[in-house]
């Protein structure tokens, strides 16, 4: 089961959250102030945190800085009564991962955390695929993902590292057929100039780059209207 410290100082707020989250078959854990709540962190893992912003004592926002500079990376939503876009890029700039305004819907806060959770649980995925030594798949691709090397049917291939990063990322799941929008998330973070057409253009010059090697090379295959899946040779 996931574990979820909620950190609120209105007992109000901090029932019908907990409610809500046990009935979704959370273990939830509560603190009423930034104090208790590093203690709790301290004490024990948790896979999401909702912090509340204007908490009595260590606000909200300083208990998230001493999380952070304490190598906590615990995926954090903010819970605020505010909608000031200040506070939000405070929040964000201190490593936050989402904002959610008070009054809010039980509902779409947990749609909200179970959205991060699978976000966390992709990324996490990724960067163990890329500390791993050499991983070899079938068709003639290798990655040396340790020292972002790869090459197919014994040819080296030349790749950025984004490209590098989006062929690793499509066969560490063969089969599976991922948007755009999942890929630009996973990939390229949701940089703000970043668009869907990104995407294409790089699984276009992956494509090519394999085709050189091996004209009838189909490793990636599009789900017309969806997106992309690496296909096992």
């Amino acid at each position: 089961m996931q574990r979820i410290l909620i950190v609120d100082d209105e007992p109000s707020v901090v029932d019908v959250v907990s409610s809500r989250f046990e009935r979704e078959g959370f273990i939830v854990v509560r603190a009423g102030n930034g104090e208790e709540a590093l203690r709790l962190a301290a004490e024990s893992d948790y896979d999401i945190l909702l912090l509340d912003v204007w908490l009595p004592g260590i606000d909200g926002f300083e208990m998230l800085r001493r999380l952070r500079a304490a190598g906590d990376d615990t995926p954090v939503i903010m819970l605020t009564a505010r909608g000031d876009e200040v506070d939000r890029v405070v929040g964000l700039e201190l490593g936050a991962d989402d904002y959610v305004v008070k009054p809010f819907s039980p509902r779409e806060l947990v749609a909200r955390v179970r959205a991060l959770l699978r976000r966390t649980a992709e990324a996490r995925r990724l960067r163990e695929l890329l500390s791993d030594p050499a991983v070899e798949r079938s068709g003639g691709l290798i990655l040396d993902v340790a020292r972002r090397r790869a090459s197919f049917r014994d040819h080296p291939l030349s790749l950025r590292p984004k490209e590098f990063d989006l062929l690793a990322y499509l066969a560490s799941h063969p089969g599976q057929v991922f948007t755009r929008e999942v890929l630009l998330a996973q990939i390229w973070g949701y940089e703000d100039y970043v668009d869907e057409r990104t995407v294409d253009v790089h699984v276009r010059r992956l494509r090519a780059k394999l085709q050189a090697i091996d004209p009838e090379a189909q490793l990636i295959q599009t789900e017309w209207g969806v997106g992309y899946r690496f296909v096992q040779e």
